[in-house]
């Protein structure tokens, strides 16, 4: 009888091993190439079927230095916006990475779409939901692969997290909490595009409360949003004397900080689901709560993280009743092994632009997800709860 260790060993030989066509090398443009564009090109790096052709920046030198930096030989970067990127068709470009500041986003994605170039746009989708129906017009005249990017989808346990809920052993969901936060989280060490109004337009709300509703609304399906009752703050940005500010010396940041760094809402999804939804960058708190999934049958537990950045903080735990019993089941983390999801990211929208296949985070989800964001905004700034109107495309 084979001894543990070599049916193990016989197990992992034995497993298909995904082959990449690199043939036909795909040729990718960047529009942007501030600091989430380093993730960008590594990921694209790790990739045998890719060749990085041309990037444009607004800020001339930024993009040849960046590329510079990262050993990136070849890329033309003499662009002053992606308009001009996009118009030389000498490039070929078989798609590009978006990696803009939020106001920026739906611009050149609209543009690439148009041209008939395949885009991977980084998350928030957009600042508003009119810009993100504006740019899935576009991709649905063009036919081609328009993929956000929500690399957390691709974390083993968060997909553990939707198995759980389509399995059943939760019954009918009819309450969720859900959300994230950090103690002290400004997003300011590259700057302040995060968090200028001209830039940025959304603070925590759009930089990771999208990765916190998207957890949970993928993993229920993502029923439409009907009404919000938003609110949101600045408290801590606005603030000089804020710890981050001092300890950088920055304190003019205060000045120009000009979007959220708490927000939360309460909204009633189809289906009769309430979602309790907070979301912070800083607060006097390590955490604004767990996630929880109320069902009828169960409740599922999903352990917040110190500084919420779209993870799982630990085993999940499953509440329900087993012959009349009360009891819980533990999920333990998965164990994902060193696997990046950013190359994850990458990896599947280049394969649905080479097999003609759908997006992998498909913008038809995230557009509800974006109008939750917006509709916490315009709440927010109505004083009251909105009605979410979400037009055909």
């Amino acid at each position: 009888m084979k001894d543990e260790k070599s049916i193990l060993n016989a197990f992992e030989e034995n497993q298909e091993v995904k082959t990449i066509d690199a043939s036909r090398k795909l040729r990718i443009g960047f529009i942007g190439t501030g600091w989430i564009a380093g993730a960008h090109v590594q990921a694209y790096l790790n990739q045998p079927d890719v060749e990085i052709v041309a990037a444009a920046d607004l800020i001339p030198g930024k993009a040849a230095a960046f590329f510079k930096k990262h050993g990136v030989d070849g890329v033309k970067t003499d662009y002053p916006s992606h308009k001009e990127m996009l118009d030389d068709a000498s490039l070929k470009l078989d798609a590009v990475s978006v990696c803009t500041y939020n106001r920026q986003h739906a611009a050149p994605a609209i543009y690439a779409l148009n041209k008939g170039v395949n885009v991977l746009l980084e998350k928030p989708f957009t600042v508003t939901t009119e810009e993100a129906i504006e740019v899935m017009r576009a991709e649905k005249k063009s036919g081609k692969v328009l993929s956000i990017g929500f690399q957390p989808r691709f974390d083993e346990n968060m997909k553990m997290i939707k198995k759980i809920v389509e399995s059943g052993i939760l019954g009918k969901i009819y309450y969720i909490q859900t959300g994230g936060g950090r103690r002290r989280g400004i997003p300011t060490p590259y700057g302040t595009t995060f968090i200028e109004q001209d830039t940025a337009g959304i603070g925590a709300l759009g930089d990771i409360g999208c990765y916190s509703l998207d957890m949970v609304l993928n993993a229920i399906g993502y029923p439409k949003p009907l009404t919000v009752s938003g609110y949101k703050s600045s408290f801590f940005g606005t603030d000089p004397n804020y710890s981050n500010y001092v300890k950088t010396g920055h304190p003019e940041y205060a000045k120009k900080f000009g979007v959220d760094d708490f927000a939360a809402a309460f909204v009633r999804l189809e289906g009769g689901i309430i979602l309790d939804f907070r979301i912070a960058w800083a607060m006097h708190m390590d955490t604004p709560g767990d996630t929880l999934i109320f069902g009828t049958k169960g409740g599922l537990r999903i352990p917040s993280t110190d500084c919420w950045n779209g993870t799982v903080g630990g085993a999940m735990k499953i509440y329900h009743e087993v012959c009349g019993e009360q009891t819980e089941t533990v999920v333990p983390i998965i164990d994902t092994k060193g696997v990046s999801l950013f190359d994850l990211k990458i990896r599947t929208f280049l394969d649905a632009v080479k097999n003609g296949t759908s997006a992998p985070v498909p913008s038809a989800q995230i557009l509800y997800n974006q109008a939750i964001i917006d509709g916490i905004a315009k709440s927010a700034a109505a004083g009251r709860e909105i009605e979410i109107d979400i037009p055909e495309i």
